[in-house]
């Protein structure tokens, strides 16, 4: 069973997260365990379970979302490849029920992953 939304707490503010993004579609925050040397989450404020969930009306903020996690990366220096990762289900790692998009970067990554 997916854990609670604790996105929608950090989103709320009743739970502190190290923002470095925020507008009015988006938020982007380190996560609390990087499985990288940069490891970012950057989550929807609409609240969507999960990737097979989005729909039509979800294009520009999926777009927004690749276009922030780009700048991002570069904001952060990860010019020499970064690696994007959008879970959809328990059986694929996603532990939060809302959408995220993990933005690893700072080393090395292997293929295939997993």
């Amino acid at each position: 069973m997916l854990s609670e939304n604790i996105f929608l707490k950090i989103l709320s503010k009743e739970i502190p997260a190290n923002v470095i993004y925020e507008d009015d579609l988006c938020l982007a925050f380190h996560d609390i365990s990087p499985m990288a040397p940069v490891h970012v989450l950057l989550i929807p404020r609409k609240e969507i379970r999960t990737h097979d969930l989005i729909g039509e009306e979800d294009v520009t903020l999926l777009g927004h979302m690749h276009i922030v996690a780009a700048r991002i990366a570069a904001r952060l220096g990860i010019t020499e490849g970064y690696r994007l990762v959008v879970n959809c289900r328990e059986r694929a790692g996603q532990t939060v029920p809302h959408l995220h998009m993990h933005l690893l970067g700072g080393r090395d990554f292997g293929w295939p992953p997993g």
